[in-house]
């Protein structure tokens, strides 16, 4: 297997999918000839043409609607928000539209449609350039969220995910688009939606974490293997749904669970997991949950990310406190 950077195999699964199948169309701000601000696009529109790869006026509002309308001629839109922070601007189209049209046309139409955006902090963009609000759209109905972690995952999740016959918003850990490299399986492959991985296997505790933070949780969980504390880390994939069934087992495995996310505390991903494993689990557990997130204020200024951010060393403190507890 090659190894790639997490934008090389994204940008490997756009090329793939483009090949397989001519009604697929990737679309957005500068994703044409300059091959995207970030170049995930780079080199597909000189390959397909720019009737399939073509770059949008800078309107958010009306890259959705146009995805909408594509749609319905049995199109595959891929459409690219440049960063995340601007989703706002299309909403409309993604959560009173995209979510419920096949639910509005009763199935009878499809709405195969992929939106890409980076999201996520740690690189100092100025303002509105980082974000994670995730937790938006997994409160969505209609939407599939899916969060890769890794560059292997990032290219089976992407294919899966323009394979999928209802709308599904593709996060792009934006720190993570040159920060990793890993084995990335050649060819055509996809990776399950909704189906979260067990990243590394323990026996004391679980932490259920995704996208940016699992590099993060798996650093952690090397740190606290040699004070004698076995981690089990299960990376979701998808925050929407939530593969509970996975994450169930691992907690009666280990009955000590941590929950870990890039964004704020209040209404997010790791609270909704929490709900789920005190529904559905709590005889298994031998110590309350505990979480470690952003705290709950708007992104802050480049100059403050880091500090603003959970890092390693958090995640360690909150899985000895977790373990300790009796």
């Amino acid at each position: 297997m090659a190894v790639k950077t997490y934008i090389a195999a994204i940008t490997e699964a756009l090329d793939l999918a483009l090949e397989r199948d001519e009604n697929v169309l990737v679309f957005g701000e500068d994703v044409g000839e300059n091959g995207g601000v970030f170049r995930a696009t780079e080199g597909l529109n000189a390959k397909y043409g720019k009737d399939r790869v073509f770059n949008t006026p800078l309107a958010e509002s009306a890259i959705g609607g146009m995805a909408i309308g594509l749609a319905t001629e049995d199109f595959r839109p891929v459409m690219e928000i440049q960063f995340f922070g601007f989703i706002f601007e299309v909403m409309d189209s993604i959560a009173a539209q995209m979510a419920r049209n096949r639910f509005r046309f009763s199935s009878t139409k499809q709405f195969p449609i992929v939106v890409r955006s980076p999201y996520g902090g740690g690189t100092h963009t100025p303002e509105m350039h980082a974000d994670n609000l995730e937790g938006l759209m997994a409160q969505t109905p209609g939407l599939r969220v899916v969060m890769p972690s890794n560059p292997a995952d990032a290219k089976g999740l992407l294919l899966a995910s323009i394979e999928s016959n209802d709308p599904v918003i593709f996060l792009e850990n934006l720190k993570l688009y040159r920060s990793i490299k890993a084995e990335v399986p050649e060819g055509y492959y996809t990776t399950p939606l909704d189906k979260a991985a067990v990243a590394r296997e323990g026996s004391d505790i679980t932490v259920v974490t995704y996208g940016g933070m699992v590099g993060n949780c798996l650093k952690a969980a090397e740190n606290l293997e040699k004070e004698g504390i076995s981690v089990e880390v299960i990376d979701l994939r998808t925050v929407s749904p939530i593969d509970v069934e996975t994450i169930g087992k691992s907690v009666e495995k280990t009955g000590r669970v941590v929950v870990a996310q890039e964004a704020q505390r209040q209404a997010g991903i790791a609270s909704n997991i929490m709900a789920e494993i005190s529904e559905r689990f709590i005889l298994s557990l031998k110590a309350p949950i505990g979480r470690v997130s952003a705290p709950d204020s708007v992104y802050p200024f480049s100059m403050a990310e880091n500090d603003w951010l959970p890092q390693v060393d958090d995640v360690v403190a909150k899985v000895k406190e977790i373990v300790e507890y009796d």
